[in-house]
């Protein structure tokens, strides 16, 4: 019988991350052989225990720091100058405005805001903060701070967004409604995410695919892909097949946190 070739189209790597190591002062290994592709349109959660590595995988990606061993290499044009990042804490200027906040990559580049207050206008109606350009820190709330540094990361219309745990501080209920605005931002915007995060329960809802990492040194030890199609909502978090995915997810989790069960 002829195999059928798959119809779907192949999404284009943009980047590779190759048997990576980072090693600290001290002889710290916080990552050992840290392997990665990443597709155009992949939302990837990094999940893993404290102390993993997760945070640095990120901050590799982002040019923040280099590599001991290994190589991470941009597949498309412009590469690490075509990104957003998303840090735990917002990280908000408290002398500016909201607008002035979301201006900060284009003023780095030298635009100026009179130039680019129509994209900052859209990004933070994206946010769900129309209205709020005028606005200071000091009169937000948590989960209001987090939308202006989201807006921030969206502005320049990034291939690629890096997210390291902006939604652990926040309550349950602002953090699943946040959960929900962000696959609706990543619809309207195709962007390409890489989130870390804790959580079995987000990284299963948010995900397409899950890679679980090691406790130190890290590394990737497991993927796990979540086929259920966007947009995703209340009906797939209270469903049969959310409640197996995390749990199968957290069978894979907690076996790098106790390898010893695997010989059993």
């Amino acid at each position: 019988m002829p195999v059928v070739a798959d119809a779907r189209p192949i999404a284009q790597t943009i980047l590779r991350m190759q048997e990576v190591d980072k090693t600290f002062a001290g002889n710290v290994v916080a990552l050992r052989r840290m392997s990665m592709d990443v597709r155009q349109g992949d939302f990837i959660s990094l999940l893993g225990p404290s102390g993993c590595g997760k945070s640095t995988a990120l901050r590799l990606i982002a040019g923040l720091m280099r590599p001991t061993l290994g190589r991470i290499d941009w597949q498309t044009e412009g590469g690490g100058d075509d990104l957003g990042v998303v840090f735990q804490e917002p990280t908000l200027m408290p002398w500016a405005t909201v607008e002035k906040n979301v201006w900060l990559p284009f003023r780095l580049r030298g635009k100026s805001l009179s130039a680019c207050r129509d994209q900052i206008h859209e990004a933070l109606e994206l946010v769900g903060l129309k209205g709020f350009e005028r606005r200071y820190p000091r009169e937000l709330s948590g989960g209001m701070k987090m939308r202006v540094s989201i807006a921030r990361a969206l502005v320049t219309n990034p291939r690629l967004i890096l997210m390291d745990e902006p939604f652990a501080a926040l309550d349950e209920i602002t953090r699943q409604k946040l959960n929900d605005d962000l696959l609706a931002l990543k619809a309207k915007t195709n962007a390409t995410v890489i989130f870390v995060t804790h959580s079995v329960f987000e990284s299963v809802f948010l995900s397409d695919r899950i890679l679980v990492m090691a406790a130190r040194p890290g590394r990737v030890v497991a993927e796990i892909d979540v086929p259920e199609p966007y947009p995703r909502g209340a009906a797939w978090r209270n469903s049969h097949a959310y409640v197996e995915t995390a749990q199968r997810t957290s069978e894979a989790l907690q076996r790098t946190l106790h390898p010893e069960t695997e010989a059993l």
